[in-house]
């Protein structure tokens, strides 16, 4: 009797343990079918991609990292609330229009002050030249906390315009409403640790094209000058334009079907 327990027992847990190995192997294979797919999305032209050059030329990697984490929080609450029937909603003409025409507005607004920026008489920041700065004397509490706050609204500024090149995009909106509604659909089916790895997989290819794309710039600091510089800003501003036609006369196009 007691080797039949034992066999039981040991029947048992082989397989719990086969168990253990599918889900792992097939919680591996959506992180590495999202992260895949994520990537082929990340590395197309866009918003994002412009932010990302641009907060890397003012502020440097900080500036370009922090723009794709506005990035991958907004993603983030898009995945939580497919779990509350988001997916549903966006879906619809009417409403992936408005956010097309909305997207639109704000993309115009940063093309804006992309533009102004590089046409003032500003020269580059020297954090972007690579370039070290001139020894100061000690600074008191208030010169330091004061640098401290530019630090920190120079940060927030970097978040706000990923966040924006995110929302402004009505294609991301129509992806997240199609491709990343299935996605996440398939995956919730198979429960929370099957979620959590396609949002860990999609959101880690973007860091790593994003990170990839922010260090480019970043090495060629010392091939920038004053000139380049804005050009650059220039170049990221009138692309930021044409965005902002394409995505109005798409979403007119998707008000009016």
């Amino acid at each position: 009797m007691l080797g039949g327990i034992l066999a039981r027992v040991m029947n048992v847990e082989r397989q719990l343990a086969e168990r253990t190995v599918k889900e792992t192997m097939n919680i591996a294979a959506i992180f590495a079918s999202a992260f895949v797919v994520g990537l082929s999305g990340a590395m197309m032209p866009g918003s994002l991609l412009v932010v990302n050059i641009s907060e890397t030329s003012r502020r440097g990697l900080r500036g370009g990292m922090l723009a794709v984490t506005a990035h991958g929080v907004l993603e983030l609450m898009v995945v939580v609330g497919f779990a509350f029937g988001l997916g549903g909603i966006l879906s619809r003409r009417p409403v992936a229009g408005a956010i097309g025409l909305a997207g639109s507005v704000m993309l115009a607004w940063m093309a804006y002050g992309t533009i102004k920026t590089a046409w003032s008489a500003a020269p580059m920041p020297v954090a972007v030249r690579g370039q070290q700065r001139a020894p100061a004397p000690e600074a008191g509490p208030h010169l330091r906390a004061s640098g401290k706050l530019s630090a920190a609204r120079g940060d927030v500024a970097s978040f706000a315009a990923g966040a924006l090149a995110t929302v402004s995009n009505p294609y991301w909106t129509l992806w997240w409403a199609t491709i990343g509604a299935t996605s996440v659909g398939l995956a919730l089916q198979q429960g929370r640790a099957a979620s959590a790895a396609f949002y860990a997989g999609h959101i880690s290819s973007d860091f790593a094209w994003y990170f990839l794309v922010s260090l480019i710039v970043v090495t060629g600091r010392r091939l920038l000058n004053d000139a380049v510089y804005r050009a650059v800003l220039l170049v990221c501003g009138c692309f930021l334009v044409v965005l902002a036609v394409y995505f109005a006369l798409a979403g007119i196009i998707m008000l009016s079907g």
